[in-house]
């Protein structure tokens, strides 16, 4: 018999799973430890790059990649490249999102390098870049200067707070026009803004979402791309602190009664399917505002400066108490994504463009902080 979703969290909410589970109930309680140890070591370090680099790699990424690899060997340079297996050939397949992940990362690093007295001068792609595919290639040389840096600590501040808050939101509290024209003036970096809290577009977008996500789901491949980058429980978020995270009580008992596993996910007509499909309905029609981010081409730099306004925009919502959460599935440019991708952009830029990011706001619970793995795992030829 397949369980909805409210009658299996019924069932935990009373015990009977976990009752039935034994003295394995230790063991739904646990959380992960390591994986969440570099944000404890986040600003730890001397060594102004390396301190930099400590919060950088905080960076809202696609699916938790952390595609970064980082080379420290010249002097006062961070030299940025993309480590190739951790791509999205699939859901990603021109890698237009991971650059955009990449330019969360340079803005962080940006960021915290200011607040130590440091600007960053950087040069993307100097060995040219390629809009189809990535490459070893470097994404960017960044070079630290002492002295001539401007802090910006009003976003700056927010970093070991900042979430993307995947969790629905409070329906009954609006997102204020003034509140919205707020978190727009952090964006700085080149691309092109606008949100909305209008409730015939707010409607609009809510379905726009969700039907974009089950687009992706009824798509085999991607579908597979993600699932395969499941980390269920403690222990598995530990040995792989990257892909996407299923932590805590709820999951720790549907993982030890099987209801939860990478090879029930995916059976379209099981309970996990379903259950994935109910919960991100629910939280897609749950979005009370939308911010997008649109560049007037799309290349390589267009990318990286979307990332970097987006993670701005993401510590601007921070300050602001409110919750943000990108919803770009819609924005993907695999085959079976077209129909959505075109309505989209005729929403978001009628005017030509490219919609770089999308992005539902609203007022939720807290969340917790994303697994990521220790920055000296991803630093090469240092």
């Amino acid at each position: 018999m397949t369980l909805s979703r409210r009658k299996t969290l019924a069932l935990l909410g009373g015990g009977t799973i976990l009752a039935a589970t034994g003295v394995a109930g230790y063991s739904v309680t646990r959380i992960p430890q390591t994986a969440l140890a570099p944000w404890e070591a986040a600003g730890t370090y001397a060594e102004p790059r390396m301190r930099a680099l400590s919060y950088a790699i905080l960076a809202p990424n696609p699916h938790n990649r952390q595609p970064w690899q980082v080379d420290l060997r010249t002097e006062g340079e961070v030299t940025l490249r993309v480590d190739t297996d951790r791509l999205l050939p699939h859901t990603d397949p021109f890698s237009r999102q991971i650059v955009c992940g990449l330019g969360c990362f340079l803005e962080l690093m940006v960021l915290a390098a200011a607040e130590q007295g440091y600007a960053v001068d950087l040069d993307l792609f100097p060995d040219g870049e390629d809009p189809t595919a990535l490459d070893t290639r470097r994404v960017a040389v960044a070079r630290f200067i002492e002295g001539g840096a401007q802090p910006e600590p009003d976003l700056f501040g927010h970093v070991m707070d900042r979430r993307s808050l995947k969790e629905p939101y409070d329906t009954t509290q609006a997102v204020s026009d003034a509140t919205l024209a707020q978190i727009e003036q952090s964006v700085t970096r080149g691309t092109h803004i606008a949100s909305s809290n209008d409730p015939d577009l707010v409607a609009a977008l809510r379905v726009l979402t969700v039907r974009a996500f089950e687009t992706e789901f009824d798509t085999p491949n991607t579908y597979k791309e993600s699932v395969d980058l499941f980390r269920i429980g403690h222990r598995e978020v530990d040995a792989n602190p990257d892909g996407l995270d299923f932590t805590g009580p709820m999951f720790e008992t549907l993982r030890m009664t099987g209801l939860f596993s990478k090879e029930a996910a995916m059976d379209p007509e099981g309970f996990s399917f379903q259950t994935a499909i109910e919960q991100i309905t629910e939280t897609a029609m749950s979005g009370m505002a939308y911010v997008w981010l649109t560049s007037d081409g799309n290349t390589r730099t267009d990318q990286i400066n979307a990332g970097r306004d987006w993670v701005r925009l993401n510590l601007a919502t921070t300050a602001a108490g409110l919750g943000m959460q990108p919803m770009s599935q819609a924005l993907q440019e695999f085959p079976e994504m077209a129909a959505h991708y075109a309505e989209a952009h005729q929403m978001l830029a009628p005017g030509g463009g490219t919609v770089q990011m999308l992005g539902r706001l609203g007022y939720g619970t807290p969340v917790p902080q994303s697994p990521r793995w220790p920055l000296e795992s991803k630093i090469v030829n240092a």
